[in-house]
């Protein structure tokens, strides 16, 4: 087995961030004649928030799609925690503790925002389904340990006044905070974010923004994140790969990103002319 690079580095504001915890290598992904990733490498490390950016039709997604098992690319490989891993489906990728929010929402309109959260739980619940469906012994006690676990996660988000109501009453922002809930449900070692202030005003970009630092600093989960706003993605990110067009142009602090050539002419539209 390659061993992976396991030397971390410290942030400007002294956070310590761990080896590489998951590597993309040479990853090309097709859809019939279309090449939505050219062999693009990159890593995530251990307590970081890695940003994915690029204009419309970068290929972001498709890289967010690769690594949680709902695309397999023809060429590539990924390596989780030191190990090459074989093509799996998102259950089993889920299973690894890797947890994703959506860039359409995807909750159960129909139930409230509490059984919602409670479905991010279904990895820790192992009763069988006569034991559940009796709920008796270790299923009660499952089910007593996941509430307690998902109404902690309701109050670090402050949804407690919604708790009970159902998802599709809520407003888009609160609706994306119920998604951010569920996947911590999971309680994932990696988070993926894809686009998550999306369609949101100031304000909810704001708390989202000190949700997912908060996220990160307190549960110490490791962060990959799509996002357009440039403003958010310099404020929260510790480092930066940039697509275009299916392509790697840039990869490095956000200083070293937003002083990047490439990156400055893709998204001023000049590399497209």
């Amino acid at each position: 087995m390659n061993e992976m690079n396991t030397e971390g580095y410290v942030t400007e504001d002294g956070r310590k961030i761990g080896g590489v915890v998951m590597e993309m290598r040479n990853i090309t992904l097709r859809f019939g004649g279309v090449v939505a990733i050219k062999d693009i490498s990159f890593d995530i490390r251990q307590g970081e928030i890695r940003a994915i950016i690029g204009p419309n039709g970068a290929g972001k997604s498709s890289m967010l799609n690769v690594i949680s098992g709902f695309y397999n690319p023809q060429v590539g490989e990924v390596w989780y925690k030191g190990e090459r891993r074989p093509q799996m489906k998102p259950y089993q990728v889920a299973r690894q503790g890797i947890a994703r929010t959506f860039q359409n929402i995807a909750l159960f309109e129909g139930m409230t925002v509490l059984d919602n959260v409670m479905t991010g739980r279904l990895r820790h619940m192992h009763a069988g389904l006569v034991a559940q469906s009796l709920w008796k012994g270790r299923a009660e006690a499952e089910e007593v340990k996941n509430r307690e676990s998902v109404e902690k996660i309701i109050d670090f988000l402050e949804i407690q006044h919604i708790r009970k109501t159902p998802v599709g009453r809520l407003p888009y922002g609160l609706k994306k905070r119920v998604e951010l809930a569920r996947a911590l449900a999971a309680e994932p070692s990696i988070l993926l974010l894809d686009e998550p202030m999306a369609g949101m005003n100031v304000e909810e970009k704001e708390d989202m923004s000190r949700f997912v630092l908060d996220v990160n600093d307190e549960f110490g989960t490791t962060i990959a994140l799509i996002e357009h706003d440039m403003g958010v993605v310099m404020d929260l990110s510790d480092r930066v790969v940039v697509m275009d067009y299916g392509k790697k142009i840039g990869d490095g602090s956000p200083d070293e990103v937003r002083n990047n050539q490439d990156v400055i002419d893709a998204y001023l539209g000049v590399a497209h002319d």
